[in-house]
């Protein structure tokens, strides 16, 4: 059994239906790469696997003991996003606010974990540096990390590489790759069709025509499709 099953879903948002009849599974360890044309539902069908809106119709389905809570999100950063006045410690550290409770500080292991992931994603020496004045890609390490001290199992990334230059674009595609052979299942939006579905296992294209598939079989799809 897969850890997202996704059957017969239809998604959408003021009385307006996106997505009709969506069917299909994430299995452990794979890279599923969600492409198509801007307002085709990629990111209302996130915002659903993460029960952040609930479906017009069909379910979303956890199974292999994958929990919703068990599931790290590095959405879209906004302007105000990218001038939070934080410390990178401070932002990798609130990752683990969804294991805390009602208790008011972090443990020791906690903040052991931060720091050991802080040098697994290579920004250990940025711990005290405020996030707002870190590069673009140097942010999204520090989110990354962030949701990963949430969980090792799944990371969902709405955009991860927008607004990022090609050297910082590259780093960071072989980073989440790299997290990938590692053993976390990652599903990915992304606009950056050519280079993103390179490093996928499977590919869900949504618009008026829906495909889901192996990368392979997505390369003969869209040949077929030009």
């Amino acid at each position: 059994m897969g850890e997202i099953i996704c059957r017969n879903l239809s998604l959408g948002y003021g009385g307006k239906t996106i997505i009709q009849g969506l069917n299909f599974e994430v299995q452990k360890g794979d890279y599923l790469c969600i492409v198509g044309e801007n307002g085709a539902g990629k990111t209302t069908l996130m915002r659903t696997i993460l029960r952040l809106q609930k479906p017009l119709d069909g379910t979303v389905e956890y199974g292999d003991g994958l929990e919703p809570n068990e599931i790290g999100y590095l959405p879209q950063q906004t302007i105000v996003q990218r001038d939070f006045p934080a410390s990178v410690k401070e932002v990798v550290l609130s990752g683990c606010q969804s294991k805390m409770g009602l208790r008011p500080f972090y443990t020791k292991d906690e903040k052991k974990q931060a720091a050991a992931t802080m040098e697994r994603l290579g920004i250990g020496t940025l711990a005290r540096r405020c996030y707002r004045e870190l590069s673009g890609g140097q942010q999204q390490r520090v989110l990354l990390a962030r949701a990963l001290c949430a969980t090792e199992r799944m990371l969902l990334l709405d955009e991860p590489v927008s607004g990022l230059d090609s050297t910082a674009i590259e780093d960071l595609y072989a980073l989440i790759q790299r997290l990938n052979k590692e053993g976390i299942t990652i599903i990915m939006i992304s606009h950056d069709v050519k280079t993103a579905v390179g490093y996928a296992s499977h590919v869900l294209h949504l618009g008026q025509d829906i495909f889901f598939g192996t990368q392979e079989d997505y390369q003969r799809y869209t040949g077929g499709h030009k």
